[in-house]
């Protein structure tokens, strides 16, 4: 059995899919990119973007009954790997300890010009 997550705390889905799905004890998280969920607008520089992000991201863990404890995998499309060292900082502060497992890559493109993008899963 699924259920679907959304919360207006968080940006609305750019397609044809759901801010998150909670399959059984398992939440997975769509690739959050940094649309600030009361203005529509992105912020500026890998750092506030990466900050945006997890902000999205906490606000759907929050919406699910999650936390990043919870946090198992994540997956991090960045614009350029040159964003890796700044992003992580910011990502850092969000797992000061047990971390989950990560993915990080360098793609061509992300959706409306955002420098990076997190999808994430989480467990209970």
């Amino acid at each position: 059995m699924k259920k679907i997550i959304h919360t207006d705390n968080a940006p609305k889905a750019i397609g044809p899919y759901s801010q998150a799905v909670l399959a059984g004890n398992t939440l997975y998280i769509s690739g959050q990119i940094p649309v600030d969920p009361a203005t529509g607008k992105i912020p500026e520089g890998i750092t506030a973007q990466t900050e945006q992000v997890m902000k999205n991201i906490e606000a759907i863990l929050k919406e699910a009954g999650f936390t990043f404890a919870d946090v198992v995998k994540s997956t991090c499309l960045l614009a350029s790997m040159d964003y890796f060292k700044p992003m992580n900082e910011v990502y850092a502060k969000y797992y000061p300890t047990d971390c989950p497992a990560r993915a990080a890559f360098a793609v061509q493109a992300l959706p409306v010009g955002a420098l990076v993008e997190i999808e994430t899963i989480a467990v209970k």
